[in-house]
């Protein structure tokens, strides 16, 4: 959402409130997914006149009146209850108002912090919110890492809005990253959070799943404190783990494994 003021932009879209420029998204993607739903309802109507009607058709019609319904009721569709044959059935439609979503309010470096209570209303209501400051990242992106460390620690930022921002959707789909190191590789996987080690393992490779025995486990930010395996290993931070083990975001695993 736009926070700042602009001269050309306002000409064409007219600031208003974050709030309200959120509403017109969300009643665009509505009524998008609305027109989807009903232009597929007309063909299965037509296709039921010519004969077709197999239970695979029937289980996506119930499942798109579900869903006109929720739409035209102005519902979000995150909150309407499918059976696992109709989530199948519109699987293929990707409607938007399914998709989740995050905020962010583009605004000026010098007025970050304005935004907190309008960021916590729209947190209030299940969305993650930030505010950036797009025009400064810009300008960030093109100065070396040393002087951008700088101006960031000005500014109270920890990490580049890209990197910040794959947090942030990494959060919002529910996923988490582990690594592998070898000596002339380190690799990062992606998995969904609350994966346990086989799953992570299987990642890698399918042979490791299938003969997994035992994953050797530390985390990245014990390796980079400690500088070694072997002081990881005195201060007790290197451990073996069985299949059940949860894996958490940043974990190095080696998969010990026998096919």
């Amino acid at each position: 959402m736009r926070g700042f003021i602009d001269e050309e932009l306002e000409g064409l879209y007219p600031l208003g409130s974050p709030e309200t420029q959120f509403q017109h998204f969300q009643d665009e993607m509505l009524l998008a997914d609305l027109i989807m739903a009903e232009k597929r309802l007309e063909k299965i109507e037509l296709g039921y006149k010519r004969g077709v009607k197999t239970p695979a058709i029937q289980i996506e019609e119930k499942a798109l009146r579900k869903i006109v319904d929720c739409l035209q009721n102005n519902l979000p569709l995150t909150n309407l209850e499918l059976s696992s044959e109709e989530e199948k059935a519109i699987r293929g439609f990707q409607f938007l108002c399914f998709k989740p979503m995050m905020i962010l309010i583009n605004c000026n470096e010098d007025n970050l912090t304005a935004w907190d209570d309008t960021l916590n209303t729209f947190r209030e209501k299940g969305f993650p919110a930030h505010s950036i400051a797009g025009k400064f990242e810009e300008e960030l992106s093109k100065l070396d890492n040393e002087e951008a460390q700088m101006f960031m620690e000005d500014m109270g930022i920890s990490d580049s809005i890209r990197d910040r921002l794959t947090h942030w959707t990494y959060e919002l789909m529910g996923y988490i990253s582990f690594f592998t190191v070898g000596p002339d590789e380190v690799r990062a996987w992606t998995i969904e959070k609350g994966s346990n080690a086989v799953t992570a393992a299987g990642k890698i490779h399918s042979d490791l799943a299938r003969g997994f025995i035992r994953a050797e486990c530390f985390q990245y930010e014990d390796i980079i404190n400690l500088g070694s395996e072997k002081a990881l290993k005195e201060k007790g931070l290197f451990r073996l783990e069985g299949k059940d083990y949860i894996v958490k975001d940043g974990d190095i695993l080696s998969i010990r494994f026998s096919v």
